[in-house]
């Protein structure tokens, strides 16, 4: 008979494992569940660095896991801070068209909010200045449930009140699966926890974590550095404010947001990382890097979106440009205005043909469950995402 530590093991601290453990032992009372993070407190890397949003889910395709779960997560989110009195706010938000070219894609925009049930509002250049003074634009669309949030002091209240068992500081350095004895883990330290079920929740590692189940991915991660400066004039941004996205990529562009301690966060762009936590260009890991540079699908996108890069590049390396395409939103702000503020790592999966993953992936395994892609608005959606990470495990144990 063997002695298992607990039921299930999560390993990840950020705000997608603290959730799936949250809904586990809600959904099933009597299972144990341990989470093992590596960092010495929960949500240190994309949970707690991105600008904060909630977001309403207007961007996703109609019945995507993205735009069913961030609709619903939004809704979600809000009332978990009100229940636990953490700081939020439902601004709403603009997203304004610059250019005649971006016009069709605002339209298009209007319309996937309506097929996602998201109330919007169509704006003429005249009246976006009733929602924000100091932008021009040809035209707009008013998003009411856009609001911003504290998504640590999420993460922290989803691991208080999960009843798990959280361990930080505990690097997952290897894992044994077997198909009638569950999953070993092994820690730095040295130490071996054992368990009938394991969820990756490893964000920028997950790839590698689902590699050491035995199990294959079928993407890689590729990280994305995400550059941010603070608005030195909060007065110039009301609200929330955003370009028109380009339809060929994951990212929503250089945008403003005014956060709930009253700063406003302007960015981020989007350039390739040299480390999975690469969030300087000093910041460089040659394994890490190597693996990157070793899958075929870095390539294709390298040779795909050549142009696209060069110029998100080039706003990391100067202000200045960075500085041009803030102020097509905001023509007021000026280099002196931008302050320089910590960045952030997308974890993008990426397909061998170099497809960047558009929605969440979830997969199955033996004895786990792998959460593969889930950047961006995955901490909007990150309580339904638990709700069915933790629905496929307990099914999965009800079958062992």
């Amino acid at each position: 008979m063997i002695a298992y530590d607990c039921d299930v093991l999560v390993i990840g601290g950020g705000i997608i494992g603290l959730s799936t453990a949250h809904a586990i032992t809600r959904a099933a009372p009597g299972t144990s569940v341990m989470v093992l993070e590596k960092e010495p407190g929960p949500a240190r890397h994309q949970t707690g660095r991105n600008s904060g949003v909630i977001h309403s889910g207007i961007y996703y395709r109609p019945g995507s896991l993205k735009a069913r779960y961030a609709v619903r997560g939004a809704a979600d989110m809000v009332k978990f801070c009100a229940e636990y009195g953490i700081p939020h706010a439902v601004t709403g938000k603009l997203i304004v068209a610059t250019d005649r070219a971006e016009l069709p894609r605002l339209h298009a925009l209007v319309q996937r909010g309506r097929e996602n049930g998201i109330p919007v509002r169509e704006l003429g250049a005249a009246q976006i200045a009733e929602y924000e003074p100091e932008v021009r634009g040809l035209a707009a669309i008013q998003v009411s449930t856009t609001g911003t949030c504290d998504y640590v002091a999420v993460a922290r209240q989803l691991a208080e009140s999960s009843g798990a068992e959280i361990r930080y500081g505990a690097q997952v350095l290897r894992i044994d699966r077997r198909p009638s004895l569950g999953v070993a883990v092994r820690t730095r330290s040295g130490e071996v926890i054992r368990s009938r079920f394991l969820v990756n929740c490893a964000g920028l590692y997950c790839d590698e974590i689902a590699r050491m189940t035995g199990d294959d991915p079928g993407m890689r991660i590729v990280p994305f550095r995400g550059e941010y400066y603070e608005l030195a004039r909060p007065e110039l941004v009301q609200g929330l404010v955003y370009p028109v996205p380009d339809p060929a990529f994951p990212f929503l562009g250089v945008h403003l947001t005014r956060g709930i301690e009253g700063g406003v966060h302007v960015g981020p762009n989007a350039v390739p990382a040299l480390a999975r936590e690469g969030y300087g260009w000093g910041v460089i890991r040659p394994g890490e890097l190597g693996t990157t540079l070793a899958w075929p699908g870095s390539w294709h996108i390298a040779r795909r979106h050549w142009r696209y890069g060069a110029g998100e590049l080039r706003r990391s390396l100067s202000k200045g440009a960075f500085t041009e395409a803030v102020r097509r939103l905001l023509p007021a702000v000026t280099e002196d205005d931008l302050v320089p503020t910590a960045a952030g790592v997308r974890a993008q999966a990426v397909l061998a043909d170099g497809t960047l993953v558009d929605d969440f992936m979830i997969r199955e395994g033996a004895h786990a469950v792998h959460v593969l892609n889930a950047p961006s608005p995955a901490a909007t959606a990150a309580l339904p995402i638990g709700r069915e990470v933790a629905r496929r495990t307990l099914m999965a144990l009800g079958e062992l």
